[in-house]
Parts: C-alpha cells; structure tokens; sequence
C-alpha cells in the first residue's frame, strides 16, 4: 500500500495504511451517517469499537445506530 501511496505523490510518512483506512471510514460515516454500514466496512465485531474508532460520542453515535437500517 505504502508504494501506492508514494505512486500518487503523497508522503507515505504522512499517510500511511492505517490513516487512509481511517479517512475512508470517517467520510462513509459522514455522508450517510450510517454507524452499522461503517462498523461492517471495517470489520469490527462491536459496535463500540467502530464508535471508539471515529472517535465519536457513543451516546449519539448509538442512537443514531439504533435509528438506522441496512
């Protein structure tokens, strides 16, 4: 991953696997604000690991997951 990175002009330094991972987690969240979706993406058995991950509030984050279907 780290040679497509540094392919596209980015410092693999700076942008590695794991914050790319992150960013595209982040931004799915974003836009569809769909917690279970993201949770699948990532492979994550628990839905507070997700929550954990994007570094959002658990209490909104668990509402919103409750109120959302796949």
């Amino acid at each position: 991953m780290d040679g497509r990175v540094k392919q596209i002009g980015l410092d693999p330094c700076t942008y590695g696997t794991h914050s790319m991972r992150l960013t595209k987690a982040t931004l799915i969240y974003k836009r569809t604000k769909n917690l279970r979706a993201v949770q699948l993406l990532l492979g994550h058995a628990k839905l507070e690991s997700t929550v954990r991950y994007l570094g959002i509030e658990v209490d909104d984050a668990l509402e919103m997951a409750e109120e959302t279907d796949i």
